[in-house]
């Protein structure tokens, strides 16, 4: 099974020294998706993760891995 990844998409904050928050005003994805997510009680749809993805300059699948 495929999921979205937080570590991901962490890291690819770190690189971009960009903060959630920033993320979340750029992208319109809402900070308590993305603080859900953090958290695990919940995981973006894929709409969510393809605005990010378009974000960062990475494919989907970049943000996916294999649980």
């Amino acid at each position: 099974m495929v999921m979205p990844s937080y570590k991901k998409y962490e890291s690819l904050i770190v690189a971009n020294d960009i903060t959630t928050a920033q993320v979340s005003m750029k992208t319109g994805v809402p900070a308590s998706s993305l603080s859900d997510w953090k958290c695990g009680k919940t995981f973006p749809k894929i709409d969510k993760i393809w605005t990010l993805a378009k974000f960062f300059n990475v494919k989907v699948e970049d943000l996916l891995e294999e649980i």
